[in-house]
């Protein structure tokens, strides 16, 4: 009987190296690069509250609240029971100047209090909101015969709402 032949070839042992020399390369370039700009990129939380309800506790507490109105006309300031100022518009755009000075003199009446509501009606670009509530919250101001200015926190606790 005769034996089948199987027609196999072994190979001689050739291995093939993968070379990772360029993907190293890569490597050592991109780590530091991705390293270098994550320590430049934040992420800015600014913490926001619902406007306090105006229902009476019964208490004589502080009813001194500052209320920042934004109008379609102006900017309303008020003190949680009535209109204090008004700023309106002066060439179609909203006095925040104005806005500053008067939060200024509020914070230096009242240096103790930190809360403010800005409300805003309903139909207002979102861009307002957000420079309304940088100016409610700080102010700049010129420290130095050099002209230096400083950031100067004035109410750091702010709720946002609709304007009623």
């Amino acid at each position: 009987m005769a034996r089948k032949r199987h027609h196999y070839r072994r190979t001689g042992g050739n291995t093939y190296d993968i070379d990772v020399t360029t993907f190293l390369n890569l490597m050592v370039v991109l780590v530091p690069f991705l390293l270098i700009t994550a320590v430049f990129s934040r992420l800015t939380i600014v913490e926001l509250n619902l406007p306090a309800g105006s229902a009476g506790s019964g208490e004589s507490e502080d009813t001194f609240r500052v209320e920042v109105i934004v109008r379609d006309q102006g900017i309303e300031i008020g003190n949680g029971t009535e209109i204090i100022a008004a700023l309106p518009k002066s060439g179609g755009e909203y006095d925040f100047a104005m806005l500053s000075d008067l939060m200024l003199e509020l914070k230096r009446e009242r240096p103790e209090h930190e809360e403010a509501s800005v409300l805003m009606e309903a139909h207002i670009p979102y861009d307002y909101l957000i420079r309304t509530m940088d100016t409610v919250r700080s102010v700049e101001l010129v420290t130095s015969a050099d002209g230096e200015a400083e950031l100067f926190a004035l109410f750091t606790e702010i709720s946002v709402g609709d304007a009623p």
